[in-house]
């Protein structure tokens, strides 16, 4: 059913590009956003950065919270009984806070080092965004879908409708061979496309 199911969305995605051209108005494209990172010049420090930010930083707090919480929790055993019971209270939910941040560590640094590489990648997705507004404007592309809805053994898209290279284009990133090749025989235009990428803003 399964298989049933992705041969007929392969044949109604063929059945677009292949009425797209005869239909008024309409235009598709398909994109990659993985494979343009891949592209960029540098952009593999970033596993570099990620690995310090994982040494330098999330290290340090791990061992920072563990004496933290030793200390407030040696104090609290020694002074608590004769606490007010609202000074109690807050001692006891900052311990237990802490003492939940300690126990799943693991969770927490995964979402910190998430949130550092995004923070790390958002200067090549705001370039990359910049550059797919100009060629779906530029090309009058009115349906822009991901790459991956394409199942190869059933649906070749015009190569030219790869939004994918054109941004690359458009950022000055360095193509494979084989696909400068490709998109020169389909009928593309390659432009500076060889030149470095500018470094995007920002850190990363």
């Amino acid at each position: 059913m399964k298989k049933i199911l992705f041969v007929f969305v392969a044949f109604a995605v063929a059945l677009l590009f292949t009425n797209s051209a005869n239909a008024q108005n309409i235009k598709i494209g398909y994109f990659n956003e993985q494979s343009v990172f891949s592209l960029f010049p540098g952009i593999n420090k970033i596993d570099t950065l990620i690995n310090s930010y994982r040494i330098d930083s999330l290290q340090e707090e791990y061992k920072y919270s563990v004496g933290d919480f030793q200390r407030r929790d040696s104090i609290f055993k020694k002074d608590s009984a004769t606490m007010p019971a609202k000074a109690r209270e807050m001692a006891t939910r900052e311990l237990l806070q802490l003492r939940y941040k300690l126990v799943n560590w693991q969770q927490y640094q995964e979402e910190m080092e998430r949130n550092k590489f995004d923070q790390l990648l958002n200067p090549y997705r705001v370039k990359i965004l910049e550059a797919i507004t100009e060629v779906v404007a530029e090309q009058k592309y009115t349906h822009v879908l991901k790459e991956d809805i394409f199942l190869t053994q059933y649906v070749t898209p015009p190569l030219l409708d790869n939004i994918t290279i054109r941004v690359a284009i458009k950022l000055k990133l360095p193509l494979p061979k084989e696909i400068e090749d490709a998109w020169k025989a389909a009928g593309g235009t390659l432009g500076n496309s060889t030149k470095p990428a500018a470094k995007p803003a920002g850190k990363g």
